[in-house]
């Protein structure tokens, strides 16, 4: 008997347009919680604009508009009465490219519990610092140079950093958009090993140009193309046997 797939984030009918350009096209989409997603396709077939819908970096964008509706646990992320800035706390983002602040290791981790509230004492902050760099499997390397730069570390480190910070805040959802095409392929293994411990405790959104990558991290896949979402399904499925011949034509490299 198959299990029921826990839906944590639902997306219907979004449509996105930047000025009077549409990027993103009726899409209907569920995103199962604790697993990871990958998004996959051609470039600018949409994904990392509808990774940006997940949570409202569009918004920073003047000539974007989103039509439709995205619920995360059943509410309307897009409601008026919610904030942005708590959201982002929700639905944290790890970049292409490393993107650490121009801070100290412990300090790019404690950034987000500081403004956010969440250590009434120094000792609790230290605690969260250890406790999210351990989950991105730092810690050992870092533990005894937590005042030097992030910005030291080596391309792979710094990504590991980010992912830190992204869930120092105890976020429900990471987005992360290309993650790895920065990387060397030990750094890769290593994000994408992080990758298959973190979705026990949150459910994960990956772009990736890799179809490789996708089929090693992932449970489900769904495939854009031109802004429309072709197919959506596990992973395997999409890979082997897919429902749609542009789907086949795109994994078995005829265009792309």
């Amino acid at each position: 008997m198959k299990t029921q797939l826990l839906n944590k984030i639902t997306t219907r009918d979004l449509n996105v347009f930047y000025d009077e350009n549409q990027a993103i096209f009726d899409v209907n989409l569920d995103i199962a919680a604790k697993r990871v997603t990958a998004l996959i396709g051609p470039s600018g077939c949409g994904k990392s604009t509808y990774l940006r819908c997940l949570n409202r970096m569009n918004d920073v964008i003047e000539s974007c508009r989103v039509e439709g509706k995205i619920t995360i646990d059943g509410e309307d992320i897009y409601d008026r009465n919610v904030d942005p800035v708590q959201l982002r706390a929700r639905v944290g983002m790890v970049f292409q490219k490393p993107n650490p602040f121009p801070k100290s290791i412990f300090d790019n981790v404690a950034y987000g519990p500081s403004i956010h509230g969440l250590a009434e004492h120094r000792e609790d902050l230290e605690a969260i610092v250890v406790k999210s760099l351990e989950r991105a499997g730092l810690f050992g390397e870092v533990k005894d140079r937590m005042r030097d730069p992030g910005t030291g570390l080596s391309g792979g480190q710094q990504q590991r950093l980010c992912i830190a910070r992204a869930i120092a805040v105890d976020p429900e959802v990471i987005l992360m958009d290309e993650p790895c095409s920065a990387l060397d392929p030990v750094a890769t293994a290593k994000i994408e090993e992080l990758m298959s411990q973190l979705r026990e405790n949150f459910t994960i959104v990956i772009v990736t140009h890799s179809m490789q990558q996708a089929a090693r991290v992932s449970q489900r896949t769904a495939f854009f193309h031109l802004g429309v979402l072709i197919e959506e399904g596990e992973t395997g499925n999409v890979f082997t046997d897919p429902n749609h011949e542009m789907t086949q034509d795109y994994i078995t490299g005829r265009f792309g």
